[in-house]
């Protein structure tokens, strides 16, 4: 066997470099081996970055709740958070889906999410899953604020962030994207904390209870407005309509107000 081995590597060394069928096999081998050079250690390492993919989206939603301390680990931290699934066709808490539910598989269920109209579609999302993943900021037994994940299309690209809402379901604590891919130094500037602190204390609803938080061009007065980014004007839009969707009759309103009767106590 070894001798036949031998004679084969022979014959194949005599064949001329040039040879198209020689030049094919080399080429064939060395794709080969780099292949398997890249996708083992990635494979390895699919574990680890899914938990710190996991471990960054916790990160944002500390943040937006206003709880996160520098110096701390994530799971000290999210000891005060309570992870609960809603039924935006309800507006309550629902255990037909876990909270590691795929929302990107929902979308493609028609037993999970919907198409929206043109009209219904303000945040250009085309479809909405039904299970949406809330998380409840807890000062002892007494919910303090909810988590609420948003997203929709900006300029460029989808934005995805939370907004956190007080428990009286009405006012905003805070808003943070934490992935999008609009142009820095413009609409990428929805990730600047000074626009961001723009936020806390707006009210989402008017006194005759309609929708009345809103981004707005040309200096942001009262309650319900938000000064749109500078020379961003199409994120900013889209942010306002994001903000308004997932807010609203097609978006958390019905959680919001059972948030804001009394039904986290």
């Amino acid at each position: 066997m070894s001798s036949t081995n031998n004679s084969l590597w022979a014959r194949f060394k005599a064949v001329p470099l040039d040879n198209p069928l020689k030049t094919m096999f080399i080429t064939v081998v060395v794709c080969l081996v780099a292949s398997i050079v890249v996708t083992y250690p990635a494979l390895e390492l699919r574990p680890i970055q899914e938990i710190n993919k996991l471990n960054e989206k916790r990160k944002n939603i500390l943040q937006v709740a206003g709880l996160y301390e520098e110096g701390k680990t994530i799971d000290e931290m999210f000891d005060r958070v309570d992870a609960r699934v809603v039924d935006l066709r309800t507006g309550r808490f629902t255990t037909a889906v876990g909270v590691n539910f795929d929302e990107i598989k929902a979308l493609k269920s028609d037993t999970l999410s919907k198409p929206l109209t043109k009209a219904e579609d303000i945040a250009s999302i085309r479809r909405q899953s039904f299970y949406q993943v809330v998380y409840l900021i807890k000062d002892g037994d007494v919910t303090s604020k909810v988590i609420l994940p948003i997203h929709g299309y900006g300029l460029w690209s989808t934005l995805y962030g939370f907004v956190a809402v007080n428990a009286d379901g009405n006012t905003i604590e805070g808003l943070k994207f934490y992935a999008h891919e609009e142009t820095p130094g413009l609409g990428g500037e929805v990730d600047n904390p000074m626009w961001q602190a723009k936020w806390p204390n707006k009210k989402i609803k008017n006194k005759d209870g309609d929708i009345a938080i809103s981004v707005v061009k040309g200096g942001a007065t009262g309650d319900y407005q938000v000064d749109a980014l500078s020379g961003a004007t199409l994120t900013s839009v889209g942010v306002n309509n994001l903000v308004r969707f997932w807010t609203g009759k097609n978006g958390f309103e019905s959680f919001l107000e059972f948030v804001a009767n009394g039904g986290l106590k």
